[in-house]
């Protein structure tokens, strides 16, 4: 029976050192301060990861300052990289791309031709002037029965539209 009792009582002792408990409760400072957790909430909807142009030739030139073995996995591994990026950074550095270093927004490129260029200022113009004809309009007809209850009609005068 004092079996047991002696290995509860050394395994709550051995929860509460765990915890801190036990150092706490004596009033004794504990002499390795744990790091703090992080955050391991995993977010709904990851994002994609984007580097500076700055960034990204830093990292061109400590790949090739690097003299040791294994230098660059080291380099790698303490940035969080893969190897594929150095090698397209690289590419893109080679090929003298103006902006080949700075994020590119990812998808098919859209190419609008003068043409649908034009018809859309067109039809914005065109819906623009149409409502402020249909405003002129209403204007007019309120100036219209406005005189009209004052006893000096406006006549109806119809234009003749060219294009009609």
């Amino acid at each position: 029976m004092s079996t047991s009792k002696t290995s509860t009582s050394s395994a709550a002792l051995a929860a509460s050192e765990r915890s801190g408990e036990a150092a706490s409760a004596a009033g004794a400072v504990p002499t390795a301060s744990r790091p703090p957790v992080p955050d391991s909430e995993v977010i709904a909807r990851p994002r994609r990861r984007s580097f500076t142009a700055e960034y990204k030739r830093s990292i061109l030139d400590q790949a090739e300052a690097a003299q040791d073995s294994g230098a660059i996995g080291a380099l790698l591994r303490r940035e969080g990289l893969y190897s594929s990026h150095l090698t397209t950074w690289k590419r893109q550095r080679q090929k003298g791309e103006i902006d080949a270093l700075t994020s590119q927004k990812r998808g098919p490129k859209v190419v609008v031709s003068p043409l649908v260029k034009q018809n859309r200022q067109l039809q914005a113009a065109n819906a623009r002037l149409t409502k402020k004809l249909q405003h002129a309009e209403l204007i007019i007809a309120v100036q219209k029965k406005v005189a009209a209850l004052l006893g000096n009609p406006i006549p109806n005068i119809q234009i003749d539209e060219e294009n009609s």
